[in-house]
Parts: structure tokens; C-alpha cells; sequence
């Protein structure tokens, strides 16, 4: 079983930064695809970032430039660094996890491939 803690949310002003962290506890963690998802209030869940087992990392076109994605495999942990955030950024984080088969179809990030999900961290940027 494999368990995701996501931590580092909160409330920044246009412009700012945040760096969200996901903690994964279980076996196997070298072998998992990790991403990140955010959903807005009445908007569906969307893929932000994913890194692959080789460190192959693919962006949402909304936040290429301003994001990153990494990972530290002695720590079991996957971070989001989020840069010049606005408004449009505000929503609950969730880190996701899987194994794939075929790990170019992480890329598509797609929330349906994934089976293991964070509780979320909210992050909040005001105009």
C-alpha cells in the first residue's frame, strides 16, 4: 500500500511562491510515476506536473516556466515549486502515484491512470 502526505500550502499574493512537498511511504517507491493535480472549485481535476522513474518531468502548458517538479528518491518525497503564481493557480494540490506499464502514458496525466492520491494542500493566491 502506498500512502502520499502533500504539505506546503497556503495563501500568497500575485507574484509569489510556494514549494508544496509529497511525502510517499510503502514499497516500491522507485518504481512509481509521481505527478501533481490541482482542482479548482467546480472545475474537473487537472494534471500540473509528472516525473517519471528516469526523471523525464512533463508541464501543463498553463505552467511551464513557473513550475517545477523534482524529486528525492533518499527521501521518498516529490516537490512542486510553484513561482509567479496568480489567481488562476489557486486550487487544492494533490500529489499522485503509480506504476505504469508503459510510463510514457504518465505524461498524458491523466487523474483516472493514477491510483494513489494525497489528502491535498490548498494554496490560495490573491490579486
Amino acid at each position: 500500500q502506498v500512502q502520499l502526505v502533500e504539505s506546503g500550502g497556503g495563501s500568497v499574493e500575485t507574484g509569489g511562491s510556494l514549494n508544496l512537498s509529497c511525502a510517499v511511504s510503502g514499497d516500491r517507491y522507485d518504481s512509481y510515476c509521481m505527478a501533481w493535480f490541482r482542482q479548482a472549485p467546480g472545475k474537473k481535476r487537472e494534471g500540473v506536473a509528472v516525473i517519471l522513474t528516469d526523471g523525464t518531468t512533463q508541464y501543463a502548458e498553463s505552467v511551464k516556466g513557473r513550475f517545477t517538479i523534482s524529486k528525492d528518491n533518499s527521501k521518498k518525497s516529490v516537490y512542486l515549486q510553484m513561482s509567479d503564481l496568480n489567481p488562476d493557480d489557486t486550487a487544492m494540490y494533490y500529489c499522485a502515484a503509480d506504476s505504469f506499464g508503459l510510463e510514457l502514458q504518465a505524461l498524458y496525466m491523466e487523474p483516472d491512470h493514477f491510483n494513489y492520491w494525497g489528502q491535498g494542500t490548498q494554496v490560495t493566491v490573491s490579486s
